[in-house]
């Protein structure tokens, strides 16, 4: 593969990282106060409420709605957790399949609307190719340590 100025396996780790910024603002702009009070959940919940598809309107129903407060918190985290692995490249291929696990649920929720849906295609997309081009050869922990090689 040619490429200008960095190596492909370079690119890919630009791409990773950016990805992993791209998360970690995602937590940092959330007014977490509101947040953990319930504010995104409760925002979710009149969503799934008029869902189209039964299935999510009963599966948040079950899953999200009887514990808002926690499910604040692991959207929350697993957003920081999804920056921090992509960024340091630390169990990359786990960060990179839970990110796009979160934006399919998010696809999903926000089925009805899309214009929502540009940053997480993107985001879903760049996990993908980051996945299977094996972003985390380059510039990682998890190289550094000799993980998923």
């Amino acid at each position: 593969m040619d490429t200008i100025w960095l190596t492909g396996a370079e690119w890919l780790a630009v791409l990773r990282v950016g990805l992993g910024l791209w998360w970690l603002e995602s937590w940092r702009h959330k007014d977490k106060k509101k947040w953990f009070e319930g504010g995104g959940i409760t925002w979710a919940a009149g969503i799934a409420a008029k869902h189209r598809w039964n299935v999510v309107r009963s599966g948040f129903d079950v899953v999200v709605a009887p514990r808002p407060r926690t499910m604040a918190y692991v959207v929350a985290y697993a957003e920081l957790a999804l920056g921090l692995g992509l960024i340091l490249g630390f169990l990359t291929p786990v960060a990179l399949v839970g990110g796009l696990l979160l934006n399919l649920i998010y696809f999903v929720l926000m089925i009805h609307d899309w214009a929502e849906q540009g940053q997480n295609s993107m985001m879903a997309l760049i996990s993908v190719v980051g996945l299977f081009a094996m972003s985390w050869q380059t510039w990682s922990l998890d190289d550094a340590l000799g993980l998923f090689q």
